[in-house]
């Protein structure tokens, strides 16, 4: 078998229906398979894949046993000679899979593979490629110097700035919602360290592969969606776990530093700080809705549950009503439906129309619900429909 992506769910029951379905469509062309991880949800989320894909192979842990043990748990199950590492918060475009594979093919040192991933509008996030987290470039990010001074090599080393978004090369490391990489390396480095803390699991991996003389590479080719504040609230709690994923990760790897620790926990109180005015999820009033579909019965259907105007276009790249909506001073909510685009399609829309002042929910194929997130520290929204 080629390919094996490994998906760990959490209470994320319609993120994962709307994972799995774009999984499932990218390997069409590929002899690949999927295996779901479930830590013990209880949000339904095993009776919605025992029901809508009775052909995926779902473990059923009876603990939350945690993002390392519950990955190492999928990866003992692959018998692909790739895996995929992917969160269920995430949407892959249909020829993901055979564009990273391909790419991954050509590299005689290959280590792990990550894409470009987006947010639920559209919009990049860095931190699919960064570097080592030494006490200084960890300096850099919680202080937030590399925003500061984007072009200094000295400041930038944490989001891997030698790279554009758009360029592919080398860089140290890659982040756990999406990672490619032979199962037989991932087995020889030992996976994932079950005794990391939360958010330095995938460093950790990402060095232990440079440890063992690989490369990693960031491939810019293919976007995929990673709804990231559904799996991370950004607040105070945040910004101390991240506190103890560095000192975690510096221990094993550099042997601790006291001078770290204190940068650290000033970081971290300053953060904390700024954050208590950004905890609140954005919540928009919505004035009405552009549907891009082939289907009026839908637009109709939503017309009346959402008791507001809803426009519809049969071509996702028809630019009109964009235009139109985006000079009326008024909130607009764009409907992508996947029973009538496919994911490439829709994820192609959401970095065109980026920061235009739309929000964006997709509706996936066969799916009662319509899905998404307004942005990056936003946990995402389910509409029933």
């Amino acid at each position: 078998m080629q390919l094996s992506v490994i998906i760990l769910n959490y209470n994320v029951r319609h993120f994962l229906e709307q994972c799995v379905l774009s999984v499932q469509k990218a390997l069409e062309n590929i002899d690949g398979e999927i295996i779901v991880v479930d830590n013990l949800s209880v949000d339904d989320s095993c009776a919605m894949m025992k029901h809508r894909f009775p052909n995926v192979k779902l473990i059923e842990n009876k603990a939350n046993l945690g993002f390392p043990k519950g990955n190492n748990i999928g990866v003992a199950e692959a018998t692909g000679e790739y895996i995929c590492i992917l969160n269920p918060d995430t949407v892959v475009a249909e020829d993901t899979f055979e564009k990273v594979l391909a790419f991954a093919k050509s590299e005689t040192d290959l280590g792990i593979v990550g894409c470009k991933l987006v947010d639920g509008t559209g919009n990049f996030l860095p931190e699919c490629k960064r570097g080592v987290p030494t006490p200084w470039v960890s300096i850099t990010k919680i202080f937030g110097l590399y925003k500061i001074f984007p072009q200094s090599g000295l400041f930038n080393e944490y989001y891997a700035q030698h790279l554009s978004e758009n360029q592919t090369g080398k860089v140290d490391i890659l982040v756990g919602a999406f990672m490619v990489m032979k199962r037989d390396l991932y087995l020889e480095v030992g996976g994932f360290d079950e005794n990391c803390f939360m958010y330095s699991d995938d460093i950790d991996l990402s060095y232990m592969v440079l440890k063992s003389g690989k490369s990693n590479y960031y491939f810019h080719d293919t976007s995929v969606i990673h709804y990231k504040g559904e799996s991370t609230v950004r607040d105070g709690t945040y910004m101390k776990r991240f506190q103890e994923a560095m000192r975690f990760f510096y221990k094993k790897h550099f042997g601790g530093s006291f001078v770290f620790d204190v940068f650290m926990r000033i970081g971290a109180f300053l953060f904390a700080l700024l954050k208590k005015t950004q905890q609140q999820q954005i919540v928009y009033d919505i004035d009405e809705y552009v549907l891009f579909s082939s289907d009026e019965n839908l637009r109709i259907k939503l017309e009346n549950m959402l008791q507001k105007k809803v426009v519809r276009a049969d071509n996702i790249n028809e630019n009109s009503l964009i235009s139109q909506a985006d000079s009326k001073g008024r909130q607009f909510e764009i409907v992508l439906d996947n029973n009538s685009f496919t994911f490439k399609e829709i994820i192609a829309f959401l970095e065109k129309n980026k920061n235009n002042g739309f929000t964006f929910k997709i509706i996936p194929d066969k799916a009662s619900f319509m899905i998404g997130s307004n942005s990056s520290n936003d946990r995402g929204e389910v509409i029933e429909i």
